[in-house]
């Protein structure tokens, strides 16, 4: 009997362990990233006290937490505590926190400042201004969101997107040309299947979220570090994988695709990995999804393999390989399909990649240098064959648009930043970046037969094979001048071997902090960007001859102003109000007079390839304002409330003031989530989610159906660019799904059903000239469709 009650006892305690769940992380200090050794870590609104301290490396492993959404405490002597609530901890995975204080103003003995984290601050620490971070939880909770990182930022204040078919993110009316995209500290192409040369978004995400660590966006007044950009920076970086535990995760999703990934200790120097690989479900289905009903094959491959910590330094790989195709056939293609025509047959290829190698060692206590080498590439292969007298006896076929377009890009960054005292901090580096670029484009559309073969000429727009170099050296400091008086301020260069321009751009920005729960910021940065490289290698006829009349362009010049309002309205609360003008020249617009400004570009899946010998004189601006009402994750519900009121307009050769396609005028989205605890030991949780967006319509120029008509190919009213604005959109997302967290085993499963657009709103896509009606056909996006996903930790 005795053995029997032994027994009992042991399953007891074995089945409570597997109950419970792991929190570990770093704590690291914010100024000069150094580790923080004997810091302590506690668990919060727990019956029984449960807390750590940090080892040499820095590193804690908080054990038997409660499974749930648990908060944290982290102080340090002479360091700001802080509380990091919502930490979902499950049975399945380990939660991984990685947490950096801040260093007391005055030197004090003891802690003086308890606050919690605010993702409304970037975790680059020299940002004042229009910045917010995200993590995984974000991405993949919010409905409508398809796990996208993209999709995701639409939901913030000040960003546009109104189109179901692509991730383009339009920042405070800005063309998504003018986004950055880094990973790990290095630009890298638009990281996006089916992504197309010289753009920064795409139907489907190339981007695995659940290799995410918590990542920056900015939309303006970037800081010194970052550089050709105008419109906005998403500063991504990936996690380390679990430096004590195997762990894998298996998850399938419609636009996800099936996915597995591992992750576990490497070596004897806390060294880790972390590998992922997906692949399409619709391929693997063979159906279409995302507006037609062609099959879309894609898949993605990531890691991140780091060395940990060794005599020389850390060193860590990291990288992303993905490629996708498509065939559109014109007998399958049916009239309403948001890509592909019914007299045509398409195929696509694309590819993109990224392979860096990251050093960091530190150089004293205070102070550490960062280098990085990297290599990408992108990809882009396009054919279309024409069907000329479809469906009649002399039905015959010729190549009507082809492209083949690579971009290799090599980088090399150093950075090195020390911590001069806790009131002050200095950054500097210098980025290069050396683009190889091989691109043929010929196309027949809008051309003369002056073979006459009875056939428009096949003209060469591009065919080059060239390369160019882009330095951004840069230097910034944040200085704390009191207690709650903050300043950023740098210098950005930026150097291009293609027109051997050299600008200086000023940075700075002040933050007040007036009591515990007010704060108002200012902004400014001057930025450059150079014209998109398709249109810099266009050609042009020049007597007889094929001549690339942009090459020697200017960069274009972007001032940003900005004030903002932070409040803090309760435990859970957050207001935030910003203010914000961009002005913008050097814009490229034609040397006669017409509407064409390359602050247009960018719409879609490519540029215009007539717009040649242009001048950099066009302008524009940008201006608005931002209303961000935030409830944190707590009481078992979240909501977020995003609006933005704002107008973009330029100007052409013409001198009137027009309407960007950008500009829709206004945004509203509103965000809503509620948990329940389920089970006697209230272990699983049933989950809602909610998304609204309602915003103003995109503008368009108007079709000329008379000139159409008569041409065969759809010919635009320039004289009306972007007269004539769609109907508002409106999109209403329901999410809800289930987790359940194993009773004895390191295991946690979890269900969602995600339905997009549940009203089936028809938002128009486009509005366009069909050569086979003769007729403007209106085609609406994406109506009513159910996503679904299933995840398995173990």
């Amino acid at each position: 009997m005795k053995k029997i009650v032994q027994v009992y006892f042991v399953l007891f305690a074995f089945i409570a362990s597997a109950q419970t769940g792991i929190i570990k992380g770093l704590v690291i200090d914010k100024q000069s990233e150094s580790p923080l050794v004997g810091a302590t870590i506690e668990l919060l609104n727990v019956e029984q006290t449960n807390g750590v301290i940090t080892d040499i490396d820095g590193y804690f492993t908080l054990e038997k937490v409660p499974l749930g959404r648990q908060s944290i405490r982290i102080s340090f002597i002479g360091f700001e505590s802080i509380t990091i609530p919502n930490i979902v901890v499950t049975s399945g995975k380990e939660a991984v926190i990685n947490v950096a204080l801040t260093e007391s103003f005055d030197q004090l003995d003891e802690i003086i400042i308890t606050s919690e984290t605010n993702k409304a601050q970037a975790i680059n620490k020299l940002t004042s201004v229009s910045a917010r971070q995200f993590g995984l939880e974000e991405v993949t909770r919010f409905s409508g969101g398809r796990s996208d990182v993209g999709r995701l930022a639409a939901n913030f204040a000040g960003v546009s997107a109104p189109d179901d078919s692509r991730n383009d993110i339009v920042v405070r009316g800005n063309s998504p040309v003018g986004l950055l995209w880094r990973l790990e500290g290095v630009p890298i192409p638009s990281p996006n299947h089916y992504s197309t040369s010289g753009t920064t978004g795409g139907p489907v995400s190339a981007l695995n979220p659940n290799m995410l660590k918590n990542s920056d966006f900015i939309t303006s007044a970037f800081p010194s570090e970052y550089g050709n950009a105008i419109g906005g920076v998403f500063d991504l970086g990936f996690r380390k994988g679990n430096l004590d535990e195997y762990e894998y995760t298996g998850q399938v999703g419609v636009f996800t695709g099936v996915e597995a990934m591992a992750e576990g200790p490497l070596g004897k120097n806390k060294g880790s990995f972390l590998v992922a690989g997906r692949y399409s479900l619709v391929g693997l289905l063979g159906v279409g999804a995302g507006g037609t009903s062609a099959t879309p094959n894609y898949y993605d491959v990531s890691f991140n393999i780091d060395s940990g910590k060794g005599s020389l330094g850390s060193f860590s790989l990291f990288g992303i390989i993905g490629a996708s195709d498509i065939e559109f056939l014109g007998d399958d293609i049916d009239e309403d399909d948001l890509f592909a025509a019914e007299d045509e047959n398409t195929f696509v290829d694309s590819g993109f990649g990224v392979v860096g190698l990251k050093h960091q060692i530190n150089l004293g206590k205070n102070s550490f240098l960062r280098t990085i080498l990297a290599g990408s590439y992108a990809v882009n292969d396009f054919v279309a064959d024409r069907f000329i007298d479809k469906d009649t006896s002399q039905e015959r076929v010729i190549r009507y648009t082809e492209a083949d377009n690579t971009e290799t890009r090599y980088t090399f960054s150093t950075l090195f930043n020390t911590k001069l005292s806790n009131k002050a901090t200095l950054r500097t580096g210098v980025l290069l970046e050396n683009f190889q670029l091989e691109s043929l484009e010929r196309d027949r559309l809008e051309q003369p037969d002056n073979d006459g073969d009875g056939d428009p000429d096949l003209f060469t727009f591009t065919d080059i094979d060239e390369g160019l170099s882009i330095v951004q050296p840069y230097i910034q400091g944040q200085f704390r001048l009191t207690q709650n008086l903050t300043l950023n301020a740098g210098l950005h260069g930026q150097y291009s071997t293609l027109n051997e321009q050299f600008v200086i751009e000023p940075r700075a920005g002040l933050s007040f902090k007036a009591g515990q729960n007010h704060r108002i910021s200012l902004g400014y940065g001057l930025h450059h960007q150079p014209i998109s490289l398709p249109l810099l290698f266009l050609n042009e006829e020049v007597n007889g001859e094929l001549v690339q009349t942009n090459l020697d362009l200017d960069f274009v010049r972007s001032s940003h102003y900005v004030l903002g309002y932070d409040v803090r309205l309760g435990k859970s609360w957050r207001g935030k109000v910003e203010v914000y003008y961009q002005d913008i020249d050097k814009a490229a617009i034609e040397p006669f007079s017409s509407s064409y400004s390359s602050l247009t570009e960018g719409a879609d899946f490519g540029f215009q390839n007539d717009r040649v010998s242009l001048v950099n004189e066009g302008t524009g601006f940008n201006q608005g304002i931002e209303l961000t009402l935030e409830k944190f994750f707590s009481d078992g519900y979240y909501g977020l409330l995003t609006t933005s009121v704002f107008e973009s307009k330029y100007e052409g050769r013409d001198g009137i003031e027009r309407n960007t396609p950008f500009n829709n005028g206004y945004v509203f989205n509103l965000l809503a989530g509620k948990e329940f605890q389920m089970g006697k030991s209230k272990k699983d949780v049933l989950f809602f989610d909610t998304k609204l967006t309602l915003s103003g319509g995109r503008y368009f120029t108007p079709v000329n159906l008379e000139a159409s008509q008569q041409a065969g190919f759809e010919v635009l009213r320039e004289d009306l660019a972007f007269s004539e604005q769609n109907d508002d959109y409106f999109r209403l997302d329901v999410k809800l799904g289930y987790k359940i967290n194993s009773k004895s085993k390191k295991r946690s499963h979890q269900f969602y059903l995600d339905l997009q657009n549940v009203t089936n709103n028809e938002n128009i896509f486009v509005r366009r000239y069909n050569r086979l009606t003769n007729q403007v056909d209106q085609v609406d996006q994406i109506g009513f469709f159910p996503d679904f996903g299933y995840r398995f930790q173990f």
